[in-house]
């Protein structure tokens, strides 16, 4: 699948408002590897808001991990939130401000056009803090906590660019699993560059049970105990992937593709690390572009057989 095409903008769009989703369109497609390609079965207006989110979050992670003290981050982040604001409110931060980002007026264009609640960017927001601060989680509730400000929340802002319905909270609900399955793979895949980072993900109560130490999230090779807890993490992870599972048929037609696209590349990539025995730490497991590729086509025609099965006619993607 060619990810490189020229980024689409509507000839009536303003010459401000088309830079700013221009330059949110090469943030995506040079840094979201995992996603874009989902993002081109989506119709050119909801690919041009997937593009325009991404790179929001893109930049509140950098905040985060660039090098430098805490204390600068903090207050980085603090003005990245105070210009969010700002932005969503009707102003836009000056050029040369503290804050100031070409891809704002694309995001308050998003926000705006999809009626995003800004509260969910916000527990974004929050999520990101959680790592300026990074300490280690004593349960699995405490972990749940975290997956949903930096995953579950992304995705229910996803949800409102998508399209959906959602039968009294149903839909929110299955989202909120879908991101923990996400960021629960991530975790599991991520041991060891996160450990090295200072970052322990995995519940302090688990590491414990299963007799983990922290030099064991480090070495060149997972040993048995390390193996057997992400098995165990893994299984939780399956467990919100399939809870998740009836979500697609609340999100409209033309958002479904990228909905199955992404859980799909996710869920391989779950597979993959099962099938290296959960030996993450021998080298970075990733799902191949091949099957990347066969996923998003699978999900692009399975929009239309869930469709089609439900009576309802698909609408085309550009």
């Amino acid at each position: 699948m060619n990810t490189s095409a020229t980024f689409p903008t509507h000839p009536d769009m303003n010459r401000d408002l088309a830079a700013s989703y221009a330059y949110c369109g090469q943030v995506a497609r040079r840094e979201a590897r995992n996603f874009y390609p989902s993002f081109l079965l989506l119709p050119a207006d909801r690919r041009r808001s997937m593009c325009a989110l991404y790179a929001f979050l893109r930049r509140s992670d950098d905040i985060a991990d660039e090098p430098g003290s805490l204390a600068p981050k903090q207050e980085a982040l603090e003005t990245w939130k105070a210009a969010l604001h700002l932005a969503v409110s009707g102003g836009m931060p000056a050029p040369e401000a503290a804050g100031a980002w070409p891809g704002w007026a694309a995001l308050t264009d998003t926000v705006a056009r999809h009626a995003i609640p800004v509260r969910y960017l916000d527990e974004v927001l929050e999520g990101v803090a959680m790592d300026l601060h990074p300490r280690p989680f004593a349960t699995y509730d405490e972990l749940q906590n975290y997956c949903y400000h930096v995953a579950s929340a992304v995705g229910l802002c996803c949800l409102h660019i998508w399209g959906f319905r959602s039968e009294g909270g149903r839909a929110e609900a299955l989202a909120v699993a879908a991101g923990q399955a996400l960021q629960l793979t991530n975790i599991i895949r991520d041991v060891a560059e996160d450990a090295r980072n200072g970052r322990i993900y995995l519940p302090s109560d688990d590491l414990a049970r299963y007799g983990v130490t922290r030099d064991d999230l480090t070495a060149p090779h997972a040993g048995v105990p390390l193996r057997r807890l992400l098995e165990f993490e893994g299984r939780r992870a399956r467990d919100h992937y399939e809870q998740a599972r009836p979500l697609a048929e609340l999100v409209d037609p033309v958002g479904r593709p990228v909905l199955q696209a992404l859980v799909g590349i996710y869920h391989a990539l779950l597979n993959e690390i099962a099938r290296r025995d959960f030996d993450v730490l021998a080298g970075r497991v990733s799902v191949p572009g091949w099957r990347k590729a066969a996923i998003v086509t699978r999900a692009l025609a399975g929009r239309f057989r869930l469709v089609g099965s439900r009576g309802v006619e698909p609408s085309r993607v550009p």
